[in-house]
């Protein structure tokens, strides 16, 4: 075996006598899939892990990593450095959580081998961007990237976009998407060919699509999901939900009612009567009692389908509902500057008020789960 020109350039490079071979799965492709623990120390146990995954996952390149790693070591041992090969990984999410775990396998694996150089071994860039924390615990001599050679022949690309076809035809998960939404597009634009109310459609069509790209974009259909499930909490926030959302658009015909009939007489402009500071604290003023209400509704709805399902722990349901209630004074206080020209300097009894009930607010739920925290711990 020999090494390649630039590894064997890098080592040469370096006064380091002792490599450690690093090969890096920083999603924790190796754990999740095959339950092995990491670090694996060592040529058989990599080997082993590398099969293992290979036969949970053919299309994983991290065993194929392992692999090169493996071979590295090999090369390494075959002209006499003192070397040892290990495989790290991180968590699903990757980000800081995965860096650490990294670093500290890595740690643990130099207490036992005290290696002063390390070849790191990876796939992909999403796992070279440890390699700063890694030099903060071993210094990196050299960066070795496995770069999979695929066949570029008409049979694969054919055998892929089948793949691909199949994924769209038969997966509900992506055939609601790409087939779903084009197939409404077609229908409603073929009725409206045959009807000849070709502007109207359109704007159909694009009202269509633009909801759909936006259902995708923000997971809309998956909360929908989780808020509609066939549970009592489940019914409990879809009663409040739309009850909520029923309410704060009534917010909207209520704050109009209250706009005087005089700052609204046909005399006067649009721009006028939506620039008026009359105006806007009038309709501001009658419309958020409904539009807190509605608020307070889901905020509760939410509160009490995590109490059934015992997740009260989270604190977070209980100081949004407070700080709806903080807020409101606040901007009740700014409609009556609007509309009767008070002085901006009587928000901040409301401003310090609400501060300071939200403040205790959350001092003492902290507290509490705190405590609670402790209690379980100690039984």
């Amino acid at each position: 075996m020999s090494l390649s020109g630039k590894l064997e350039k890098d080592v040469k490079a370096t006064t380091a006598n002792k490599l450690l071979v690093i090969c890096i799965d920083r999603d924790d492709d190796l754990g999740r899939k095959t339950g092995i623990p990491t670090p694996v120390v060592g040529r058989n146990a990599c080997i082993e892990a590398a099969q293992r995954l290979a036969l949970e996952d053919p299309e994983d390149a991290d065993s194929n990593s392992i692999f090169y790693a493996v071979k590295t070591y090999e090369d390494l041992v075959s002209k006499g450095y003192n070397a040892q090969v290990i495989t790290v990984t991180g968590v699903e999410n990757r980000g800081v959580q995965a860096d650490e775990k990294v670093a500290s396998q890595i740690k643990s694996v130099l207490k036992k081998f005290s290696a002063n150089g390390a070849v790191i071994v990876s796939d992909g860039e999403d796992d070279e961007m440890v390699i700063p924390v890694i030099q903060n615990v071993i210094p990196v001599i050299s960066v070795q990237r496995v770069v999979m050679q695929v066949s570029r022949t008409i049979e694969h690309s054919y055998a892929v976009f089948g793949k691909f076809l199949k994924l769209i035809m038969y997966n509900p998960k992506y055939s609601k998407f790409f087939l779903g939404v084009p197939g409404i597009l077609l229908l409603i634009g073929g009725i409206g060919a045959v009807t000849g109310y070709n502007a109207e459609i359109f704007a159909v069509l694009v009202t269509i699509l633009g909801g759909a790209f936006l259902i995708r974009a923000f997971d809309i259909d998956k909360a929908w999901a989780n808020w509609a499930k066939p549970t009592p909490e489940g019914f409990i926030r879809l009663f409040t939900l739309i009850t909520g959302l029923i309410l704060i658009a009534a917010s909207i015909p209520a704050g109009i009612t209250t706009v005087s009939a005089e700052n609204i007489s046909s005399d006067v402009g649009i721009v006028n009567i939506i620039t008026d500071n009359v105006v806007i604290g009038q309709f501001v003023s009658g419309m958020i009692p409904f539009l807190w209400i509605g608020l307070g509704t889901i905020f509760v709805g939410i509160l009490f389908s995590n109490w059934l399902n015992r997740k009260l722990r989270h604190i977070t349901d209980i100081l949004r509902i407070v700080v709806l209630v903080a807020l409101y004074p606040t901007v009740h206080q700014f409609t009556n500057i609007l509309m009767y020209e008070e002085s901006s300097f009587s928000l901040i009894l409301p401003l310090v008020a609400g501060f300071a009930v939200t403040a205790a607010s959350a001092t003492l739920l902290i507290r509490r789960y705190r405590k609670r925290g402790s209690k379980e711990l100690e039984q």
